[in-house]
């Protein structure tokens, strides 16, 4: 029985590859395994390694961090840049489809797509985005100086490079990009000022000058990179510490806010779960009448400031709901009978007609009111503007699609990008549906005008389509890392979980078992004021990155004297 390689082993290997042979099955393995671990930093997803501090669900940072040291180790290793670029590719490949292998679930279970046919499919895209990463590794090994601290700043603004292209290029998917692994870090601070982007860039740096420092252990290397490592601790630690660090920059640029941080009234909700089997959601046997009968009990007897339905809670359009149904709803909180309670109320369904086309909105409904904002009745509306691609947006192209999966209002129209938050009680509420709150650029569009600035985040999704899964916990983390960004609250309702209530600091105050169905009823307090990474991304959006990478690329191409060849 042959002796698996030792740690030591592993780092010589990385650093000089051993005879082809045996170097092609090492590399690639070690490679492979390094890409899982990167997809298990997001959110570990077993149930073993509590005495590590691995708990299931939560980011792991240092894990993170290991995983890409071991990447940049064995690009250093290769001879040439299509070496580099097939690593790149295979760790990037591993790394997405141990991310997001839940997809089979919503393809094969409840799509109805063939196990081979889903396999290939996920498989399929994640080998694609795959390209993004051997692309920049290639180039990583044609570009980088010899200069170990340059060397780790190239790597770091390639390796933005390939996770932005998954946030941008049609229409964007990028799940289980590495910054949100830094959540509970010690580094997990600094979301405020740059965002995940920027802890993502962060986290490569780091990674590759500690690869450096193994390649290379001089000691003067040494100091450079614990200083580097220890100031990145020092400045998050000074973030979180420092209540009043978004005052003091507010205060230097007087149009981005007037109170930054100030907290608002806490403010009651109720969040509705409602565990209806996906693939009973949309069956008029069962799910639609067990949904319009549970949900719409829970909001005539809601009795806090708010209440809160997940995404497509009411799985039908207007027009086909029983008689009467969503004007019952409407008069019940427009018109509110004399000496009720005044509570609002978000609710989730799908809007419109063949004619105009369909959306992904959500109504809210509050007691009638003058204003310009509802139209004077009482009633809001908002469209989801970020659509999943396949699952509610088919480019022209893949209509076949459509044809061998089960997919039920997989086509809507899309809305605007800042769409006015819905005013109640003194709180700016603003709404975004389901995988809408990864992108946290797009969520920045509302801090542009402080005065209209949301005070709370609310998230309502539908992610029964991924089973009791790791997407749950993903989902939540991605949800948190908003909040940090912005300093704000988020309240979620989901059909199977996570239904929680996030405090502005990205802890979770108060959580729902999932797959069950209840109502989680608690306070959250809203926030008003801008963060650092609000007000930049607000006005620049991910433009401060693309300038980023082109000038250390640029200086890499123009400056950078003894570079390797590939």
């Amino acid at each position: 029985m042959s002796q698996l390689p030792s740690m030591p082993a592993l780092l010589e290997h990385a650093g000089h590859p051993p005879p082809r042979s045996r170097a092609s099955v090492i590399q690639v393995a070690i490679v492979l395994v390094a890409g899982c671990a990167h997809a298990a930093g997001i959110a570990w997803p077993f149930s073993f390694g509590v005495e590590l501090g691995l708990v299931p669900g939560q980011a792991v940072w240092w894990l993170q961090l290991l995983s890409l040291m071991f990447l940049v180790l064995h690009l250093d290793g290769s001879r040439s840049w299509k070496r580099a670029a097939w690593l790149g590719w295979l760790f990037a490949t591993a790394m997405q489809c141990a991310t997001w292998w839940w997809l089979f679930i919503s393809l094969h279970t409840y799509g109805g797509l063939a196990s081979p046919l889903a396999v290939i499919a996920i498989v399929g895209l994640a080998a694609f985005l795959g390209l993004y990463y051997a692309a920049v590794c290639g180039a990583f090994m044609l570009l980088a100086p010899v200069n170990r601290a340059l060397r780790a700043i190239v790597f770091a603004a390639l390796w933005l490079l390939a996770e932005l292209g998954r946030v941008a290029l049609f229409t964007g998917f990028p799940w289980g990009e590495g910054g949100y692994a830094q959540l509970d870090g010690p580094f997990d601070g600094l979301a405020k000022l740059v965002g995940v982007h920027g802890l993502t860039f962060g986290a490569a740096l780091a990674a590759a000058a500690v690869a450096g420092l193994i390649r290379r252990p001089r000691w003067l290397n040494a100091v450079a990179v614990t200083a580097g490592l220890l100031l990145a601790f020092a400045a998050s630690l000074a973030v979180q510490v420092d209540a009043d660090a978004a005052s003091r920059f507010t205060a230097a640029y007087p149009a981005a806010a007037s109170a930054a941080g100030a907290v608002q009234k806490p403010f009651t909700v109720t969040l509705l779960q409602g565990n209806i089997a996906q693939d009973e959601k949309f069956q008029g046997g069962k799910g639609i009448p067990d949904a319009l009968n549970w949900y719409g009990s829970q909001l005539l007897a809601a009795t806090s400031s708010l209440v809160v339905t997940p995404e497509t809670a009411i799985p039908l359009l207007p027009a086909h709901l029983p008689e009467n149904y969503l004007d019952t709803l409407a008069n019940h909180f427009v018109r509110p009978a004399p000496g009720a309670s005044a509570t609002a109320a978000i609710i989730g369904i799908p809007l419109g007609n063949s004619n105009t086309g369909y959306t992904n909105s959500a109504i809210a409904l509050k007691p009638q009111t003058v204003g310009a904002k509802d139209g004077g009745d009482g009633v809001y509306r908002y469209d989801k503007h970020h659509l999943v691609p396949f699952g509610e947006f088919v480019h022209p192209l893949f209509k076949w699609f459509l044809a061998i999966v089960n997919i039920p209002l997989a086509d809507f129209n899309s809305g605007a990008v800042s769409q006015p938050s819905f005013d109640w009680q003194g709180q700016r509420l603003a709404p975004n549906i389901c995988y809408e709150d990864l992108f946290g650029e797009e969520l920045a569009a509302r801090f542009r005008d402080p005065a209209l600035s949301p005070t709370i985040f609310v998230n309502i999704s539908n992610i029964a389509w991924f089973g009791n899964t790791i997407a749950i916990d993903q989902h939540l983390n991605i949800s948190r890392m908003r909040a940090l960004e912005f300093e704000r609250p988020m309240i979620r309702a989901t059909n199977t979980g996570a239904t929680a209530i996030i405090d502005y600091r990205g802890q979770v105050v108060q959580l729902l078992e999932r797959h069950t169905r209840g109502a989680l009823v608690g306070e959250v307090e809203g926030r008003s004021g801008t963060t650092p990474y609000a007000w930049w991304a607000s006005r620049f959006g991910l433009w401060p990155w693309w300038g980023l990478i082109v000038l250390v690329l640029a200086f890499a191409v123009l400056g950078g004297r003894g570079r390797r060849k590939g």
